[in-house]
């Protein structure tokens, strides 16, 4: 199997505007996939995303750096890189969500990439890589349903 990028592609119904919103805003971003989100949705902000209490030593804190925020229609960020570091290549990965016009509603086209660069032996590798697959498949279908919701809600 190869562990070099993750690519999914979903079927929105909601305007790319709307899930440009859903997934480049914190307030949003909180709603379908995170406990929650702090950080500057312009390119070069930084901020964090936490899964659990952030007050207990379970929580899963992670270090965020915006790349690129193109409105309705490119949001990209890096993270995974050790606190304290700059994200960049080889120390990061890179996730990108690409927004495409659909009749009424959207293609979000998300891909992340990095996995091999990050120098992993391979069991941790395949294990992080399999957690991001698994992550995704989970978290899409919340994305679109959030998006939908936030357009047919009166």
């Amino acid at each position: 199997m190869e562990y070099g990028t993750i690519e999914r592609e979903l079927h929105i119904d909601a305007s790319p505007k709307v899930v440009f919103e859903v997934v480049s805003r914190p307030e949003h971003v909180q709603e379908w996939w995170t406990d929650t989100a702090a950080f500057d949705p312009a390119p070069g902000g930084v901020g964090e995303l936490v899964w659990g209490d952030e007050a207990t030593p379970r929580a899963n804190v992670v270090q965020i750096t915006v790349v690129d925020a193109e409105p309705h229609r490119l949001f990209s960020f890096r993270w995974t890189h050790p606190e304290g570091e700059v994200a960049k290549e080889g120390n990061s990965l890179l996730v990108t969500f690409e927004l495409v016009p659909s009749g009424a509603g959207t293609t979000l086209r998300l891909t992340e990439t990095g996995f091999r660069e990050m120098g992993w032996e391979a069991a941790v590798l395949e294990e992080s890589y399999a957690d991001h697959v698994t992550g995704w498949d989970h978290f899409l279908p919340r994305l679109g349903a959030y998006a939908t919701g936030l357009v047919s809600t009166p």
